[in-house]
């Protein structure tokens, strides 16, 4: 089974864009959802994939990810999928041995942006740089099928 183990964070501040090493255009979008998985389709460039996902909110879930042509995907989303789509910056940043993925969001999640870190194992200690607030792994508004039906935006809180 295909496991990602992941910790997700508030940003407080912008110093981590100093630090960036790449930067990658994200558009996806969700088909059907259910208590056990949430289905994606997502554009990152030149690629694009289908991914399967469970929808436990926490540290670790399954998640199976599979290469489908780009103009299959263009076209999910914007005949398939639900609206809005999910449209975000990912910016990779290294700090201490790891790479944190910083996801800046745009279209109705503007405003939000969150710090991702992918780890070995769920025991894995680290190092969390100055940027880093708040954790949010196990709030489920912060996951991006969340978003995708209550956009940030909307938030009152």
């Amino acid at each position: 089974m295909a496991t990602e183990i992941e910790r997700k964070f508030l940003v407080t501040n912008h110093n981590w864009k100093k630090h960036v090493t790449q930067s990658i255009q994200i558009r996806q979008g969700y088909f059907c959802n259910n208590d056990a998985v949430s289905i994606r389709v997502r554009v990152t460039g030149k690629t694009a994939s289908l991914n399967f996902k469970s929808v436990n909110i926490g540290i670790q879930r399954s998640e199976y990810d599979y290469e489908i042509p780009v103009s299959d995907a263009w076209e999910m989303l914007e005949s398939l999928c639900k609206k809005p789509i999910i449209e975000k910056t990912r910016y990779l940043v290294p700090d201490d041995g790891n790479t944190w993925e910083i996801d800046v969001f745009g279209a109705k999640n503007t405003g939000l942006i969150i710090a991702e870190i992918e780890l070995e194992n769920i025991n894995q200690q680290v190092n969390l740089p100055e940027w880093v607030g708040k954790e949010v792994t196990d709030e489920k508004r912060y996951y991006n099928p969340w978003l995708c039906a209550h956009p940030y935006q909307l938030w009152t809180d």
